[in-house]
This record gives C-alpha cells, sequence and structure tokens, in this order.
C-alpha cells in the first residue's frame, strides 16, 4: 500500500511540474570561448530585438549533430522570415574543445559557435544532457527550454521562432 501511495504521489507530482508556465528569464550572463579561443562574455549576445536559438551541443553526441545539421539546411530561409539568430555553444570540455574549431569547419554550419570549456553556462542554465535548445525573444529572456532531439523537431522550434516574431518587443 505505501508503495502504490508513493508511485502515486510520483506520477501526480511529474504531471504538475511538466503543467507548470515556462517563466521568462534573462540568459545568465557567464563568459565562454569563440573559436579563436577568445573570451567572450555572453551579455553580448543580441539580435537587435529579434529571436535567438542557443543550441547546446557536443562534438560527440549524434542527435546534436544531427539537429544542428538538420537546422542548417533550413537556416538561411528561417533568417529570412524571421531574421533570428542561431547560436551553438559546445559543452566539450577542456579535453576535447579542441575538436571543435575543425568539427565546426567540416559541417560548414553558418552559425556563431562558442564553447564552453569549464562548463559556466551549462551550471547557469542547469543543463543535463544535451542537446539542449533554449528559443529567447527579442527582448533577450529564454522563452522556452527544449531537451533531445527528433527528426522533425526543428519545424516545431521554427513554429515556435514564428510566433516570437509576430508578438509586439516592448
Amino acid at each position: 500500500m505505501i508503495k502504490k501511495t508513493i508511485f502515486f504521489l510520483a506520477l501526480v507530482s511529474a504531471s504538475v511540474s511538466q503543467a507548470q508556465v515556462f517563466q521568462p528569464r534573462p540568459i545568465p550572463v557567464v563568459d565562454v570561448k569563440d573559436m579563436d579561443g577568445k573570451t567572450v562574455s555572453t551579455s553580448t549576445f543580441n539580435n537587435n530585438g529579434k529571436p535567438m536559438v542557443l543550441d547546446f551541443w557536443a562534438t560527440w553526441c549524434k542527435p546534436c549533430i544531427n539537429e544542428l545539421t538538420a537546422i542548417n539546411d533550413l537556416y538561411s530561409d528561417w533568417q529570412k522570415e524571421t531574421g533570428v539568430k542561431i547560436i551553438a555553444i559546445s559543452v566539450d570540455d577542456a579535453r576535447t574543445m579542441s575538436n571543435v574549431k575543425p568539427f565546426v569547419n567540416g559541417k560548414d554550419w553558418d552559425y556563431e559557435v562558442y564553447v564552453d570549456p569549464n562548463g559556466d553556462m551549462k551550471r547557469a542554465l542547469n543543463i543535463g544532457a544535451v542537446p539542449y535548445v533554449f528559443l529567447v525573444n527579442g527582448k533577450g529572456e529564454i522563452v522556452s527550454v527544449h531537451t533531445g532531439y527528433a527528426p522533425g523537431d526543428e519545424n516545431k522550434l521554427y513554429e515556435e521562432i514564428k510566433k516570437l516574431t509576430t508578438e509586439k518587443v516592448n
């Protein structure tokens, strides 16, 4: 009886937490590295009032690579229609971060790419497993989060981006 009660409470708790409304919050200010190893503050991430996507990934993560490749195939159309900017942030650590630049160059992705070798951004956003995608509105606030990747998720993301472009930025 106790096990059934605990199981029921766990189910209720899980469904309540999934139903919570996401509260917009600013992008945390931390330092990351650009592809040349220069330190960049995330406070400089800006898209002139248009949406941004922060996509956390790693060179060793197949779903991440599939997602970023699928988005890249559509990215120029997305930019023309919505002005969205994609920022890909690798969570490769100090041991593997040297793989990021040649990897990205080989993929010919059109994104701004940064590396979070110390995991500061990852910790600030409480990121567990990658891929982990944050949608940022024109005010610079994170308005939604997506984890994991399945083919077609890029289309759902684009629908959210389009909704943001129709909202008035105050």
